[in-house]
């Protein structure tokens, strides 16, 4: 079984898919903890967003889903098969 770094390295092929995720994953998840620091709590929760803005227009590009559009379908399909 891969590990994660080569499972993710294989779901951001495409070269624009993995540079938009070079700039948004900083951008989520780096830049709003310093900026909630320093008070700029605006600021900080529009870096998040569009870094995740970016990381699913890259999936797009790709042509494949995010990791977290992954696990909500698995959490809905198990929900589905317990009712």
């Amino acid at each position: 079984m891969p590990g994660p770094l080569a499972k993710w390295l294989s779901r951001h092929r495409d070269p624009t898919n993995f540079w938009l995720h070079m700039i948004g994953i900083p951008g989520s998840f780096v830049a709003p903890p310093i900026l909630i620091i320093r008070g700029q709590w605006l600021i900080a929760a529009g870096m998040f967003a569009a870094g995740y803005a970016t990381q699913f227009i890259g999936h797009l590009v790709e042509g494949n889903r995010s990791g977290e559009e992954e696990l909500v379908r698995k959490l809905v399909a198990h929900t589905r098969l317990r009712e």
